[in-house]
């Protein structure tokens, strides 16, 4: 043991600058890793939310409706709308349904546009009457639109996913974007880790070949480079959780829950999921290309 932490101090000496190097690309990728992991996270507590209460409406024909499945001057008609309510109840994807009647419809619009001075213009019988549709899946909707924009007597079928679907794909991007650029920098981490034992192998290669010869272990033999190398991959993912930490404090915590109140954050439970996963990639980032860049050295 003493010698294995003799070799390893001296390999973590003589290789100063390498060291440092491959220290500061492991913390700079597992710190994008992280921050990548913490955003899928707040991604998907976001879209649960908001898919959550996303409601479909269906709206019906008025004597003025254009387009749709609509008789040019006539509303939907009793048989029409009895029709359309077993249709969507009927619908293995519908978790419940609502009728809003025309009144019903109207004092929504008087109470949003109470102070608009075309308040006055609008009559009951000029609006809509509709079915709002919660879902069992609110991202299984194509089909229940679909279905309802076939049926008689329907002018129009609207839902949220139209404005959400763009928000969260471009949030996806941008999320898979920074795990992308930090796949590439751990990558880069790894091959720096691969180089710097080889070198040191390269280097020792005679008293390796001479342990080697006498019996000794290819754990033995091998346990000054991996431990070297793990002593780079963990103070490269102390110094990522800390960046992560000091982050998320100061971001999430102080501002964004404070600021936006309405919206759900992530907590320390998601950012220490987050950092257990820094720590694992850390360890098998240090072991894997240490074993690869010894390989040769551990035969006769």
């Amino acid at each position: 043991m003493r010698h294995t932490l003799r070799e390893t101090w001296s390999g973590l000496r003589r290789n100063l600058t390498m060291t440092f190097s491959v220290i500061v690309t492991i913390w700079v990728s597992l710190t994008l890793f992280g921050a990548g992991l913490m955003a899928m996270q707040q991604i998907d507590l976001v879209k649960g939310r908001w898919y959550d209460k996303i409601e479909l409406s269906v709206f019906l024909c008025v004597k003025d409706s254009s387009g749709g499945n609509c008789t040019p001057g006539a509303d939907t008609t009793d048989a029409q709308r009895a029709a359309i309510d077993a249709a969507l109840k009927a619908n293995p994807e519908v978790e419940r349904v609502y009728y809003v009647t025309k009144q019903e419809a109207y004092d929504e619009y008087r109470e949003v546009f109470k102070d608009s001075p075309l308040l006055e213009t609008v009559t009951v019988d000029q609006m809509q009457d509709s079915y709002k549709i919660k879902l069992k899946n609110p991202e299984n909707y194509q089909g229940v639109v679909a279905e309802a924009m076939g049926l008689d007597g329907v002018q129009n079928v609207v839902d949220m996913h139209t404005v959400l679907d763009p928000i969260f794909r471009w949030l996806n991007a941008v999320q898979w974007g920074a795990m992308l650029m930090s796949g590439l920098l751990l990558l880069a981490a790894a091959l720096q880790i691969a180089n710097s034992i080889r070198i040191a192998a390269f280097s020792r290669r005679r008293e390796l070949g001479i342990m080697r010869l006498v019996g000794a272990s290819n754990l033995y033999i091998m346990a000054p480079f991996l431990l070297e190398s793990l002593v780079t991959g963990l103070i490269g993912a102390a110094l990522s959780c800390a960046t992560l930490a000091l982050g998320f404090e100061l971001i999430v915590m102080r501002n964004a829950q404070v600021s936006i109140k309405s919206l759900q954050w992530i907590d320390w439970s998601h950012a220490g999921i987050a950092m257990g996963a820094v720590a694992v990639v850390a360890i098998l980032l240090s072991i894997i290309p240490t074993i690869l860049a010894t390989r040769k050295y551990l035969r006769v």
